[in-house]
């Protein structure tokens, strides 16, 4: 038990092989389905959900990885990856390679600011506050914004009006014209 979880949040060093594409669709450990172009992996002792670090060691290329699946079981391997994090080291061409593997230290949401660094609001003072002529800023917005309304609404309905008065005068008017017959000679 404590060998494992030592290896869980230590380093390790070892071969790192991949997915066959043919292995796409394939359900794996975790019970989630393979996909041969997302960034995941098998490994025997991390949880699974764990972000590791994978870093070749021949040209020092990195990829984050996630465990989904367990294994490789194969002597001297410590990891097995999918096609798309196997591009990213730039293995394909070699098939097996050394890698070191490290624990990626999960820093939660990477947009999620500090509460402490956000400045405190008073929502009351902002909601009562007032013009020089003493109305409420608030309810001057909200006038405004159902003056704009009413504006839009009012060139929406002129321009529909004027559409359909000049449609009315640029339709032809239609006459009868007188049908004439023309017979053609025969000839002979």
């Amino acid at each position: 038990m404590f060998t494992a979880l030592l290896c869980t949040y230590s380093q390790q060093r070892g071969k790192a092989s991949y997915y066959s594409k043919r292995a796409t669709g394939a359900k794996t450990s975790s019970g989630t389905l393979l996909h041969n172009d997302s960034l995941v992996c098998a490994h025997r002792t991390h949880p699974f959900g764990t972000k590791l670090l994978v870093r070749n060691l021949t040209n020092d290329k990195e990829v984050i990885v996630t465990v989904v699946d367990r294994g490789p079981y194969k002597k001297g391997r410590i990891i097995d990856l999918t096609y798309a994090a196997a591009e990213q080291l730039g293995m394909i061409s070699k098939g097996v390679v050394a890698v070191e593997v490290s624990v990626y230290p999960d820093k939660g949401v990477p947009y999620a600011l500090d509460p402490e660094s956000l400045p405190e609001i008073d929502l009351e003072e902002h909601e009562n506050a007032t013009t020089d002529e003493g109305y409420n800023a608030v309810w001057i917005k909200s006038q405004q914004k159902n003056e704009t309304k009413e504006l839009a609404q009012n060139l929406i309905k002129e321009d529909k009006s004027t559409k359909s008065s000049e449609v009315k005068k640029t339709q032809p008017t239609t006459t009868k014209k007188k049908s004439t017959t023309i017979t053609k000679k025969k000839r002979r």
